[in-house]
């Protein structure tokens, strides 16, 4: 066997392999000598097949065996004896492309093929100590509290059967059917469909003109659908909605005292109180959490540079231009709507992916170098938690998990990415910083995108 490497620039890497006919002949033998004691034909007893009978029959199959067998095992060992990571699969140029392959599983013919690699970098850490890092601070106050176990009042308000006009605040169960140019649309009829006027839970318009509608009364709404609708075939247009109002309940007072708070499974009203500000806390302690750790990745990313294996980052790229234009596409905008052009954007979300391809190489390089790693149980109860999010389906998702390697990586990979910042978020420098709610949100969008 002969192994030239024919080039090498970045971290691609180019080689020719050249396999004797001798060589392949040799185990092709091998290998049908093995089927002799295994295959049954017609005329020979067991064991008994001659190998030259066994060629004419099992030649090309074996040799094509052969042949994938020598590339696999060839290519293994250009990776192991120089030492590369490699980035993506190794790029076989033939043997199947060579015109001449069908030649080649007759076999008295030398196997040459090109193989084309693209390997990871080597990485120099840097010292994490050297990244500082501002962690947002929020205390939660009494007033939030109020607020928050007010609005769980409100959802928990009693409604009772109401003679006269409805108001704002008042509970409607109607019946509608819709129509765009005098066409019934998909999705445009209900019954029995509660409607809390004033919640804006429908398209601007359509509780608007419910407003002084009684019991049994009918009602034509005019309406136009917003131009971002989900449903890109109704965006902007005018649709007419016939309306039947079964009932109109008006809301009743509700006393936020212990005895409300047990309707909630709750002792008393200070523990429901205490249940809604962790609540709250956990909320800002996640919100807090995204930006301390866009902050430590914005610090790798300043500290870390070098080039990133062009495949990975046109991989990233693909998925992230995908729901770009997948986003897009289901809200009916463009890229001039954005204020961009598409080009322009395609520049930017190459940026991206390169920073992701590269944040996530160092990551990989920390943890490895660390011997940070993710248990199964910890795989196993992240797993569960996803199943739970499909009451009923439990069972379905949790054996599509198991029997989908990919999936299970899915739910590995973020597991370790958290790890890992928790490591590097104990090196660093943090220092705390006090902020409204309003400065802890701010920027959600942008850093989402990152």
């Amino acid at each position: 066997m002969q192994v030239t490497e024919t080039g090498a620039e970045g971290l691609k890497r180019a080689f020719r392999v050249v396999v004797s006919a001798a060589d392949l002949d040799a185990r092709a033998d091998a290998r049908l000598n093995e089927l002799k004691g295994q295959v049954k034909l017609n005329g020979f007893r067991p064991g008994k097949v001659p190998v030259a009978h066994l060629k004419r029959v099992y030649g090309k199959t074996v040799m094509s065996e052969i042949i994938e067998q020598t590339v696999n095992e060839t290519n293994g060992k250009i990776v192991e004896e120089h030492g590369f990571k490699l980035a993506l699969q190794p790029r076989i140029k033939g043997p199947e492309e060579d015109p001449q392959f069908q030649n080649l599983l007759d076999g008295g013919k030398d196997l040459a093929y090109d193989v084309e690699l693209e390997i990871l970098p080597k990485i120099e850490l840097g010292n994490f100590k050297d990244i500082s890092v501002e962690k947002p601070v929020v205390e939660v106050t009494d007033a939030e509290v109020d607020e928050a176990v007010q609005r769980i009042a409100d959802a928990n308000r009693p409604f009772a059967t109401k003679d006269g006009p409805a108001a704002d605040g008042d509970r409607l169960t109607i019946d509608f059917t819709g129509y765009v140019d005098g066409e019934k649309f998909q999705g445009g009829e209900g019954q029995d469909i509660d409607v809390l006027l004033g919640s804006k839970g429908f398209i601007p318009g359509f509780e608007e003109q419910l407003v002084g509608a009684s019991a049994g009364e009918n009602r034509t709404l005019s309406v136009t659908f917003p131009e971002g609708y989900a449903a890109k075939e109704l965006a902007g247009k005018a649709a007419t909605f016939e309306v039947t109002v079964k009932s109109v309940d008006a809301p009743g007072a509700i006393t936020v005292d212990d005895a409300f708070a047990a309707t909630l499974g709750q002792e008393s009203l200070e523990k429901l109180r205490e249940t809604v500000k962790a609540r709250i806390a956990q909320e800002y302690a996640g919100a807090a959490r995204q930006k301390v750790k866009r902050a430590l990745l914005d610090g790798l990313d300043a500290t870390h540079k070098f080039d990133v294996p062009e495949g990975l980052v046109e991989q990233e790229f693909y998925g992230v231009w995908s729901r770009v234009n997948e986003d897009l596409a289901a809200q009916s905008r463009t890229f001039a709507d954005e204020g961009t052009t598409e080009e322009e954007a395609r520049q930017d979300y190459r940026r991206i992916a390169e920073r992701r391809v590269r944040l996530g190489l160092v990551l990989a390089e920390i943890g490895e170098r660390n011997n940070i790693q993710v248990s199964d149980d910890e795989v196993t109860r992240a797993v569960v938690e996803r199943a739970r999010q499909f009451p009923g389906q439990e069972q379905q998702v949790w054996d599509y998990y198991r029997r989908t390697p990919e999936a299970l990586a899915s739910v590995r990979a973020p597991l370790f990415e958290e790890k890992v910042v928790d490591f590097l978020l104990e090196l660093a420098n943090v220092t705390e910083k006090t902020v409204t709610k309003e400065e802890l949100f701010k920027d959600d969008e942008d850093e989402k995108a990152a």
